[in-house]
This record gives C-alpha cells, sequence and structure tokens, in this order.
C-alpha cells in the first residue's frame, strides 16, 4: 500500500504531513476525521510488515504502551491493519525530542536535567510497575514539551513479562550507546537497565557526549560491561556526579531501586540545594543517605551478537 500525504487509514485516520522516518516505519502527523483530534500515527514499513518477528514486536508496542496511562507517557489510542499496512494511533505530542535539545545547547544546566530525569523517571515507573521494560531509552525517545514536561515514545522494543521473547539468545535489543552491561550480555531487561540508560543520559547532558563511543555498535556494548566511566569534569556538582556514578553501576543492584526511588532522591536534592523547584510529586521527599561508591567490575563479556538493525544513534 502507498503511504502519502492524503491517506486514510480505518477510514478515519487522514495523514497529513511526515514528522520522522525510523528503520522500521513512518511516523505521521494525522487528522482523527471523527473526534475532530490531530494524532501521530506510526505505520510500519512495507519491509518490516512482511516480517513476521517485526510485526509482533510492532503489535507488542500497541499493547504494552495502551495499558501505560500517564501524563508523562505518550498515549497510544488504536491499532489496525489496512490492505497488509499496520499502523498505530497515539497521541500528537507537541514538542522537541531532547537529543536535538543536546545537539543544538551541548550540555544543559544541572536544575533542568534534575527536572527532565525526574519525570522520565516517574514515568518509568509506571511502566515497570505494570511490568514493562522499556529498553530504548535514548535522548530521542524523550519529548521535551514546554516546562520542560517529559513525553516518553517510542516502546517498539518493549518487552512486558508475559511476552515471548522475539529475539534469539545473545541478540540485543535497544540502542548500543545506552545499553545497560546486563544487557550487553544478553540477560533479559529490568527497571535497573531502563535507569542505566537514565544514567547515560545524564552523563551527556553535562558533559556534551556519550562516555562510551567506538567503531561499532559491538564496541561500545563491550565498553559498557569492561571499561570505567570516564571522570566528569570538576564543574559538575558533586550531587549530580553521586547521581550519575549511582545509575552508571554496572552491577544493576547498586542502582537506584525503581524509577520511584530515583525521581524521590533527585527531588530531594533539589529542594536541599536550590536547583529547581521540583514536579510535585503527593509528598514531600525526604533527604537520601550519602551514596555508596564502588569500583566498577570487570565483566568478561559472554559472545555478543548484536542484531543488524540495532541504531547507531546519532
Amino acid at each position: 500500500m502507498s503511504i502519502h500525504a492524503g491517506t486514510t487509514l480505518g477510514g478515519r485516520y487522514v495523514l497529513r504531513s511526515l514528522l520522522a522516518v525510523g528503520g522500521m516505519g513512518e511516523v505521521w502527523r494525522a487528522e482523527d476525521t471523527e473526534l475532530g483530534r490531530p494524532v501521530a500515527v506510526k505505520v510500519l514499513k512495507e519491509h518490516a510488515a512482511a516480517n513476521e518477528t517485526f510485526l509482533k514486536r510492532f503489535r507488542n508496542e500497541a499493547r504494552n504502551a495502551a495499558g501505560l496511562i500517564d501524563d508523562r507517557i505518550a498515549q497510544v489510542f488504536d491499532y489496525g491493519d489496512q490492505d497488509h499496512t499496520a499502523y498505530l494511533v497515539m497521541e500528537l505530542v507537541e514538542g522537541e525530542p531532547l537529543s536535538t535539545i543536546i545537539e543544538r545547547e551541548k550540555t544543559l544546566p544541572e536544575a533542568r536535567i534534575a527536572t527532565i530525569l525526574a519525570q522520565t523517571a516517574r514515568g518509568l515507573d509506571v511502566a515497570h510497575k505494570a511490568h514493562v521494560m522499556h529498553r530504548d531509552v535514548k535522548p530521542g525517545n524523550l519529548i521535551v514539551r514546554e516546562g520542560d514536561r517529559v513525553k516518553i515514545t517510542d516502546f517498539g522494543v518493549s518487552r512486558s513479562h508475559d511476552q515471548t521473547t522475539l529475539t534469539q539468545t545473545g541478540m540485543v535489543m535497544g540502542t548500543a550507546q545506552y545499553l545497560a552491561p546486563e544487557m550487553a550480555l544478553g540477560k533479559p531487561a529490568t527497571p535497573a537497565s531502563d535507569l542505566y540508560a537514565l544514567g547515560i543520559i545524564a552523563y551527556e547532558c553535562v558533559v556534551g557526549k556519550r562516555p562510551f563511543t567506538a567503531a561499532t555498535a559491538v564496541d561500545i556494548a563491550i565498553a559498557h560491561v569492561n571499561e570505567d566511566v570516564p571522570l566528569l569534569p570538576d564543574t559538575v556538582s558533586p550531587e549530580m556526579a553521586a547521581l550519575i556514578t549511582d545509575l552508571l553501576e554496572k552491577n544493576p543492584r547498586k542502582r537506584p531501586h525503581s524509577g520511584k526511588d530515583l525521581a524521590e532522591r533527585i527531588e530531594a536534592l533539589t529542594l536541599s540545594n536550590d536547583m529547581v523547584s521540583p514536579a510535585p510529586s503527593g509528598h514531600e521527599p525526604e533527604r537520601p543517605a550519602a551514596p555508596q561508591r564502588s569500583m566498577p567490575p570487570t565483566i568478561a563479556p559472554k559472545a555478543f551478537r548484536p542484531r543488524p538493525d540495532v541504531p547507531r544513534g546519532r
């Protein structure tokens, strides 16, 4: 099926303009003519729709995201298939990807980073409590709206605890630059894996570049496993440095226990240091205990066989 501006899907969703193009699909700004509201429509590309694994992954995205109701998560409205073209109808989020902001501004003030991290952590906590791991937390999937309010998007490689795996043993899902060490070793994603990705984002926001870079996705993944995190510059506050260090622990058990715990820690730090006025969380956060530091262990990687479609970042 040919997809272009003016195409109508499901008898009600009229595509207006192309917003983004990825390896598996396209995202269009569209209009829901029945409800008279703008929406975003993600359309699976023809070659991906012909692949049963990609199609199942696309359906998983619809199912996983549709069950997550939170202002920090882009809502899914509908899913359909027309002439062998699968599509997903989502909330149209007006904002700017964090990746674009970082590319333009290079580094962000710690107050702004704290706001973005805390909101993302609370949104991820909602997903984790529903047993959904995002598995691809990165700046391009965080839409920053007015007032630095965050929307988490693209649960395209997410997995719920009751879904069968769509990857072979040793294969890895996600973007190499934000991949937790345990995922690089082919182990299942956990809430701690998503929080590790937040640590990479925080590092990138304060330094202006990611901590691990290499020529290939395989080399980057192995670096997450074996290399120490480069030292943060002296311009980074001790509180932010400690937070990033804890998020980037090689051992997932040493990272913050949940998105809720992480958000409360950030909010307590921002209150005590007047970094920013955090979004209300329904209670007064307590001051956290001083973080425990430990040197990351060196882990011998197992045979690493990344998916050929692993994105390589910007």
